[in-house]
């Protein structure tokens, strides 16, 4: 198995590569449209044809990449059916397996951040998008997000998880690539610590964050998989 984990510089976001070298297939997931090239050229390095173009949520951040990486790679976009996106080859269902080569890849409704809102399961690692950060949690606020739906994602889904399983988010600040179930159980500071849903949404209440900078741009690019041709 192939696993890397690829950075935005300028969102601060993560793009995921999964491959199963044996068949030579590959997948990426949250891709970012200005580092197409750099994704296309490390999937070749690496002998992998793109299968699939996965999406954990229709972000706010940035312009996915899906779009410009389907045109050139024919692989087929996928995101949670919740997204209601009709431009995406397929919309996926909470439960289901999919299967990059012989990996199988078990997909996970956790909205709460959005209403679309879809981990990742694989091997001992979860790809959490922007429900569960390191050490912190998405924003609720904006795209039919609710805090109390986040609070039931991570501590009915989530936090079911083994301890050690390993914790890759969509993006972080501060620097931080990975953690672990058990870690953020433990010590994240929206809703670690066993924190109560009262707790959890007085949090989220009062956070009063700006308003992502690219999200006018993003969000209607990002609900026709990243195709910017009418804007």
């Amino acid at each position: 198995m192939i696993f890397r984990q690829l950075q935005d510089p300028e969102s601060h976001t993560y793009t995921y590569i999964l491959g199963d070298v044996d068949a030579k297939e590959g997948v990426l997931i949250d891709s970012v449209s200005e580092q197409t090239d750099r994704d296309l050229q490390l999937l070749q390095e690496l002998g992998l044809r793109p299968k699939l173009i996965l999406e954990t949520h229709v972000h706010a951040d940035h312009i996915t990449g899906a779009w410009k990486l389907r045109q050139q790679t024919g692989a087929n976009i996928a995101l949670s059916k919740s997204s209601c996106i009709d431009m995406a080859d397929q919309l996926l269902g909470d439960g289901e397996t999919i299967y990059i080569g012989a990996i199988p890849v078990k997909t996970i409704a956790t909205p709460g951040h959005t209403k679309s809102c879809m981990s990742f399961l694989f091997d001992n690692k979860v790809l959490t998008g922007d429900t569960l950060l390191i050490r912190a949690t998405g924003r609720c606020d904006f795209q039919e997000g609710s805090a109390e739906q986040l609070y039931d994602s991570i501590t009915n889904k989530l936090f079911t998880l083994p301890d050690p399983t390993l914790v890759y988010p969509a993006h972080d600040y501060r620097g931080f690539t990975s953690s672990s179930i058990g870690e953020e159980k433990r010590f994240n500071q929206r809703i670690g610590g066993g924190k109560s849903k009262e707790e959890f949404v007085a949090i989220m209440n009062s956070l009063n964050l700006a308003y992502p900078k690219k999200m006018d741009i993003a969000v209607p690019a990002n609900l026709r998989c990243g195709s910017t041709d009418i804007l």
